[in-house]
């Protein structure tokens, strides 16, 4: 028994490094504020759309470089992204059926709590910022999902990425 062959696994790896560049595009302070978090919105597409592909271990891998490139303590998004990545692996059948503004509010719901965990660990570290404007990414992430879904999707379907 064969394993059918990857196809395009570059528009994978093209789309996260692409994530990875935005998340860490200097912005001027007011537009930083409320910048979705990219990676983790790619991420969410592609585990959502190909969970056999994209998983737990490649969430994990994008965070270590988005914590150096960050500065922040090794692992902490990391594991933010693992938890919402598997999250979303075990519900993917589920949301993939959501109409695109249900599955903006759980996007909205994921990416909150991906929020709230590396909140927790810049807590331990003694470096929490609170304020109301640290959500926001949350919610720009969510008004970001249809148009991200649409343009993601139809790329994976032009690129037949399986």
């Amino acid at each position: 028994m064969t394993t059918p062959p990857r196809r395009n696994n570059w528009i994978i790896a093209l789309s996260l490094a692409a994530a990875l560049s935005l998340s860490i595009l200097p912005l001027p302070e007011a537009v930083a504020r409320a910048w979705p978090e990219w990676t983790a919105l790619v991420l969410l597409y592609w585990s959502m759309a190909l969970p056999h592909r994209v998983s737990v271990g490649i969430a994990w891998g994008m965070g270590l470089p988005l914590d150096a490139l960050r500065g922040s303590l090794l692992g902490e998004h990391g594991m933010g992204l693992a938890i919402i990545t598997f999250i979303t692996v075990k519900l993917h059948r589920r949301l993939r059926v959501y109409p695109l503004w249900q599955q903006a509010a759980v996007i909205m719901v994921l990416l909150a709590l991906y929020q709230m965990l590396l909140l927790w660990v810049e807590g331990i570290l003694g470096r929490a910022s609170g304020g109301w404007y640290y959500w926001l990414p949350s919610l720009t992430g969510a008004v970001a999902w249809a148009p991200l879904f649409l343009v993601l999707r139809e790329i994976r379907r032009y690129f037949r990425v399986a």
